[in-house]
């Protein structure tokens, strides 16, 4: 029995990452839950799985649960509560699902407790992919991704030599704004941009996929996933989301990973690995696929994937700027008070304005971090 501590449960992932426990009853439980504040919310999967400990991010919130459950789980809050429930006694396995930088202290500490990680959260391997790897490695704790291309790699290079792989090749949908011209993206909405044609994610990773960050961000995890240069992950446009990603190996073959668009799939595989266990999806039905088309990204539409490369390969700080830049600049979008447009100039004018650290230490990258999201501030005021 693997018992879970999850956090951001009442999120896009944390939801499914529930509907995979209630599956697998016999083989996950749940013991910690965090979240950021949605009580009536955290209080029903509080009366569901009872677990031993619930956090939520405000005070006032978490005081508003305590009352509500009445002894049932003991309730934490802000970021030591967070913490709190990444560290569990109980846990063994941690699953980071929470959105954005939030996440990286939380997660470390779960990794110096010895817990095993199911991660879903971009943003930690992004800005802290040096520190969080070599304490993977120095706490010998397993890490499993979640997302499905990472998933989909894992599962393609299961058996095989990293010395024999040529190219990881990630899939990209190409998001809600595919074939868009950027007179046409100047006029965009948060509502327009949330419409993904094939996964249904939160609203931040559907902002990222409308501006192809998310792709970036992958790339960036998959260079410390597996421990691949940049110049070895290349991205392909896959509008279908049936191959999920792909290894090229040196004598030419390409291995691929196929399955229907559901996070849940991933998920379990994470979560109960090495175990395939049966789910209650519906299969992949190949007569049923009229097409699988391949093709190039438009990287000059939609410049946020290469300012990933560039940010990845120049390394240090520079992933930790790119990435708390483009924190602020969807949520301003999401608020619509910026354009679609401006998330990719907020992103350019932060990274632009960095003077990269090369071996920073977690302080200095929170602090880089800190510095660009003000840096991105300042557009509201400035416009540029």
């Amino acid at each position: 029995m693997k018992a879970l501590s999850i956090l951001g449960s009442t999120g896009s992932i944390g939801k499914q990452v529930l509907d995979v426990c209630r599956w697998n009853k016999n083989k996950l439980s749940v013991v910690g839950l965090a979240s950021y504040n949605e009580v009536e919310d955290m209080l029903i999967q509080i009366k569901e799985f009872k677990p031993r400990m619930a956090c939520l991010a405000i005070e006032e919130n978490a005081e508003e649960l305590k009352e509500k459950v009445n002894g049932m789980t003991e309730i934490v809050s802000g970021a030591k509560g967070l913490e709190e429930v990444a560290c569990i006694e109980e846990a063994n396995t941690v699953v980071s699902s929470v959105v954005g930088s939030v996440g990286i202290q939380a997660t470390i500490k779960a990794i110096k407790s010895r817990k095993n990680l199911a991660i879903a959260n971009k943003e930690t391997l992004v800005a802290a992919g040096s520190i969080v790897m070599n304490e993977i490695k120095k706490n010998k704790v397993k890490l499993m991704p979640i997302d499905s291309e990472h998933s989909a790699l894992f599962q393609c290079l299961t058996g095989e030599k990293l010395s024999d792989v040529k190219k990881l090749i990630l899939t990209c949908s190409g998001g809600s704004f595919k074939g868009w011209k950027r007179a046409e993206l100047a006029k965009v909405k948060a509502s327009d941009a949330l419409k993904h044609p094939t996964w249904s994610m939160g609203a931040k990773i559907t902002i990222d996929s409308a501006t192809l960050m998310n792709k970036g961000l992958e790339v960036i995890e998959a260079h410390w996933l597996y421990n691949m240069p940049y110049d070895k992950i290349m991205t392909v446009l896959h509008p279908q989301s049936i191959v999920h990603s792909m290894v090229e190996f040196i004598d030419g073959s390409v291995m691929a990973q196929l399955a229907v668009h559901d996070m849940r799939l991933p998920i379990q595989y994470a979560l109960t690995y090495p175990e395939r266990l049966p789910t209650r999806l519906e299969s992949l039905d190949l007569t049923k696929v009229k097409n699988l088309e391949f093709g190039k990204i438009d990287s000059e539409t939609f410049p946020c994937l290469s300012y990933a490369y560039e940010a990845g390969a120049k390394g240090g700080t520079m992933p930790a700027v790119m990435n708390a830049a483009n924190e602020i600049a969807v949520a301003l979008f999401l608020k619509n008070q910026i354009g679609f447009l401006d998330i990719e100039r907020i992103v350019r004018n932060a990274m632009d304005a960095h003077k990269i650290i090369k071996r920073p230490s977690l302080e200095e990258i929170f602090e880089a971090d800190s510095r660009a999201r003000k840096k991105a501030e300042e557009f509201l005021v400035k416009g540029k």
